[in-house]
């Protein structure tokens, strides 16, 4: 909303000083700003109005040490995310940019769900909480959404840089780098000189045309990953800090790749896929920062609140959409690296019990507990170490992702 007041203002009145909301940038750090002092600010009150509501976890005791003491506390502060992020991003961004528009229903989509899991759990006094089939039926219909908005919609196009036999200087003077924009279903490998993988020629076995097709592919993709992703935040979020600080990490990197990719200039420099009106999203991205690191200002060992499925569904969906939408969802196996082991971990051990059950009569494990950070709580590492050095490998993932862009 500030966003078209001030254009206003300054298309009218020519006022002084209005032209600065025109800038990316800018928007971006004051929506960050914004959106860490809501999180901070607000959601003290909304911790304190969880827990005269008696918005209470209810903690299963599995031998980890200070486990049962975390009972009582409040529960889906993933609205504190939530909110944090919306309003700034109501405020400061584009609000008929497609992509804005799709992280917010996004964000919605997957915060409903979140919340009534949680509510189901709280209220309900149902521990098992939103049936595992709806949780995946919610996830899969995002997917389907997304997809389609972002093959469908004529606002979602992506620019192929030209060969350089055909990069003209115009009669401006540019030179002309990029080619027309268009539609397509290409993504970016990484590691990769010649980085661009087509979706749509898995169904070059179809003949002439299969190109039209593609669009089956890419939200099968789509769909893939919102529900891997989610899954492996929800997954993440067992120790204090641990969901809120990794995902801070990965959004603040994928910031950049989306200002990069929105960005005609350095698109070309770093030879990257330019994708229009993409750059928009880091308003967004920071809001969505801002409000994960106010989070932690009540989420860090010991908790005064837990973010629960509210939160972590809703992380979870968020980074996945980013990264499908700025075609580099290729990289989220480096760059979630800590939601893919986590989920990994899970998996591993699920499928190892139950072989080893079936073939010698005894389930046997890989880990001591999975996910893989109670494993460690197991070693007997106090929680905040844990939640620490998963930090640090964060982050170390988060810079050789960034180093991809010129690491090929």
């Amino acid at each position: 909303m500030l966003y078209y007041l001030f254009q206003y203002l300054e298309s009218e009145f020519s006022l002084t000083g209005a032209s600065v909301f025109q800038f990316i940038t800018f928007r971006s750090a004051m929506a960050f700003i914004l959106s860490l002092l809501i999180s901070t600010i607000f959601g003290k009150k909304i911790i304190n109005y969880l827990r005269r509501q008696q918005v209470g976890e209810t903690v299963r005791d599995l031998g980890l040490d200070g486990q049962v003491q975390k009972a009582g506390t409040p529960t889906m502060g993933g609205v504190i995310i939530i909110l944090a992020t919306l309003i700034p991003v109501l405020f400061l961004a584009k609000l008929e940019n497609i992509y804005i528009i799709i992280l917010l229903i996004t964000t919605v989509w997957m915060g409903l769900i979140g919340f009534t899991d949680d509510y189901i759990k709280v209220f309900k006094k149902d521990k098992a909480g939103l049936k595992g089939k709806f949780k995946v039926l919610g996830q899969v219909g995002l997917g389907v959404i997304v997809g389609s908005m972002l093959y469908f919609h004529p606002d979602v196009t992506i620019k192929e840089q030209l060969p350089v036999s055909e990069q003209v200087v115009q009669v401006d003077g540019k030179k002309k780098v990029f080619g027309e924009a268009h539609k397509s279903t290409k993504t970016t490998v990484p590691f990769l000189k010649n980085n661009e993988l087509d979706y749509a020629k898995a169904l070059s076995f179809l003949g002439d045309g299969y190109q039209k097709y593609g669009w089956i592919i890419f939200i099968f993709v789509t769909v893939f990953i919102v529900t891997g992703v989610s899954n492996g935040a929800n997954l993440t979020d067992g120790i204090d800090g641990l969901a809120a600080g990794s995902s801070a990490i990965m959004v603040i990197t994928l910031a950049i790749f989306a200002w990069v990719s929105g960005n005609i200039i350095f698109a070309d420099y770093l030879d990257v896929m330019y994708i229009p009106k993409s750059g928009e999203m880091t308003v967004f991205i920071f809001a969505f920062a801002g409000a994960l690191i106010g989070f932690l200002w009540y989420n860090t060992y010991p908790a005064q609140v837990f973010m629960g499925d509210t939160g972590s569904l809703t992380i979870g969906g968020i980074i996945a959409v980013i990264a499908i939408a700025i075609r580099k969802e290729l990289l989220l196996p480096v760059l979630a690296g800590i939601f893919v082991v986590e989920n990994l971990s899970v998996i591993l051990q699920v499928s190892w019990f139950k072989y080893t059950k079936k073939r010698f009569g005894e389930g046997r494990r890989i880990f001591k507990m999975s996910p893989l950070h109670h494993h460690y709580q197991k070693l007997n590492y106090h929680e905040s170490k844990i939640v620490v050095r998963f930090w640090i490998v964060g982050i170390l993932l988060a810079v050789f992702t960034i180093v991809t862009l010129k690491l090929r």
